[in-house]
């Protein structure tokens, strides 16, 4: 084993201890700072459905996970951590957990300014001319690396800055900042700053993106949209690209089919009535989109859904 190795090893285990201490509960728990939630799993989790509204970093300290975004699967583990886009709507999964080592991990949302401040800091005045969508393109909404011993002993020293009244408010901020700085010093530098200049603070397209996850059943409009963030249609719809990466109907699109996949798998309604209740009239075109988006009908989506919890099932037993 290599020093290396073993200093993560070492690391590692004070995180877990660190997280079990202060995650007594199944599933989430406070993690007692703005935008943290700790988790701990005693068995491995199907799919299920998660939002978050704002830029996040995900740490597991032992077991792994699994995150499902745009049709694409992210794995991660306690020598990986994520980065998650504010404004999606994902499946996670706990792949690893028992009650002799259960899952133990963290998620932190993080300011988007908080962001673009450390690369400002990081890159002086030429900050103002870097372009990140130029420099890495059409950026995923969810990336993964190797967790590196300087980020872990920035976590370390947040997760303890907690217990503390006096270093809560002075130490704290400066672990967030530095966790910040460590993920922009490795190879996610222009993908993280992409990601937060996406979520912007644009009040007007957060009123947008609350009304149509509220009225999606609805026969929304990119015109009832406009009017909730104010804008003409046209300005609407190229602020809501800029921000969110798709435009208006294409998100609109996605949001319901991904609500249908869920209702499909999680409340066990039949194709018609989901068809209804995500506000496609036409069930026959509720499932030509479906199929384009996810490959299968909705029908053999949910049996395939049930075919694995069932293995999941007698797999768990059998252990």
């Amino acid at each position: 084993m290599t020093s290396s190795e073993l200093e993560h090893r070492v690391s590692s285990a004070d995180l877990i201890s660190a997280l079990a201490a202060r995650a007594p509960e199944i599933g989430g728990n406070d993690g007692g700072w703005p935008g943290l939630t700790l988790y701990r799993f005693t068995e491995p989790m199907a799919p299920a459905w998660e939002e978050i509204q704002s830029l996040s970093l995900g740490i597991v300290a032992q077991g792994s996970k699994a995150v499902i975004v745009d049709g694409k699967r992210y794995l991660y583990d306690p020598f990986h951590y994520l980065v998650l886009s504010g404004n999606v709507h994902f499946q996670a999964e706990v792949l690893r957990a028992s009650a002799r080592e259960p899952f133990l991990a963290f998620v932190l949302e993080i300011d988007p300014a908080l962001v673009r401040k450390v690369s400002t800091d990081m890159l002086g005045r030429r900050s103002g001319a870097f372009d990140p969508a130029a420099e890495h393109g059409e950026a995923d909404r969810c990336v993964v690396s190797p967790l590196d011993p300087e980020l872990m002993a920035a976590v370390l020293r947040f997760l303890r800055s907690l217990d503390s009244g006096a270093d809560r408010r002075v130490m704290a901020p400066i672990c967030v900042e530095e966790m910040v700085y460590r993920v922009l010093r490795r190879e996610q530098f222009s993908r993280m700053l992409h990601i937060a200049a996406r979520q912007t603070s644009h009040s007007s397209i957060s009123a947008a993106l609350t009304f149509a996850r509220a009225h999606y059943a609805e026969p929304l409009t990119v015109n009832d949209l406009a009017r909730q963030a104010a804008l003409s249609p046209s300005a609407f719809s190229t602020l809501f690209r800029e921000i969110t990466g798709r435009p208006p109907y294409r998100f609109l699109k996605e949001y319901r089919l991904d609500r249908a996949r869920e209702l499909l798998v999680d409340h066990r309604r039949s194709v018609a009535e989901t068809s209804r209740h995500v506000g496609y009239a036409s069930v026959s075109h509720f499932i030509k989109e479906f199929r384009n988006r996810f490959g299968v009908t909705p029908k053999a989506y949910a049996d395939a859904r049930d075919v694995e919890a069932e293995l999941r099932r007698l797999r768990s037993r059998a252990e």
